[in-house]
């Protein structure tokens, strides 16, 4: 059964240039997994520092195996010192 996961993140004020670039480098490599079925980045119109992830996976245990791929544990090291706060991540069930 597909998963559907949508993640919120904040960079701090007067990175979300850098913050952008760490993210298309995520994008770039998240969407030649072959269990990524939709990983769409957003950024927030009228506040430039909030990006939001609508991913869709094939499975959980994919899900999880992405989540250990080089090209996440590179984000959450270039990240670091760019995020605001804690990613919020949420798994949903479409309604």
């Amino acid at each position: 059964m597909s998963v559907n996961v949508t993640a919120i993140i904040k960079s701090l004020p007067g990175k979300s240039e850098e913050m952008k670039a760490v993210l298309l480098e995520l994008v770039a490599g998240s969407t030649q997994e072959t269990a990524c079925i939709q990983y769409d980045l957003h950024q927030a119109a009228d506040e430039p520092n909030v990006f939001i992830f609508h991913e869709i996976w094939q499975d959980v245990e994919k899900l999880q195996q992405h989540n250990n791929t080089a090209h996440v544990l590179k984000f959450k090291e270039d990240a670091a010192l760019l995020l605001a706060e804690t990613p919020a991540i949420y798994i949903t069930d479409r309604i």
